[in-house]
């Protein structure tokens, strides 16, 4: 007779231990090389894009940073008054916009 007041208390424990949350795991970059043609011609037209945008020459744009996600690339870079932007690109290496940051 002791077991009918366990019994709730018992599948309350099971319960609880099956509600754990897993936290969202966070997107990265994937390391795979990529062609050095094709990461030149998109840092130059990313410097074309963001001379234009900016309204400065594309010598005084710098691309600091590059990363290939899964079906994307994007670079990071800054002008020479410290305003900064994206450059997204898609798998194929082509043109996709320029975010300013």
């Amino acid at each position: 007779m002791m077991m009918k007041p366990l019994l709730p208390l018992l599948v309350l424990l099971v319960l609880a231990g099956c509600s754990t949350v897993e936290p969202p795991v966070e997107q990265k970059t994937q390391s795979a090389r990529v062609n050095p043609a094709l990461s030149l011609g998109m840092e130059q037209l990313c410097k074309d894009s963001a001379a234009q945008r900016y309204n400065t020459d594309a010598q005084k744009i710098d691309v600091t940073g590059f990363e290939r996600f899964q079906g994307s690339y994007e670079l990071r870079g800054y002008t020479a008054q410290n305003e900064s932007f994206v450059c997204s690109f898609d798998a194929d290496g082509s043109f996709l916009h320029l975010s300013m940051r």
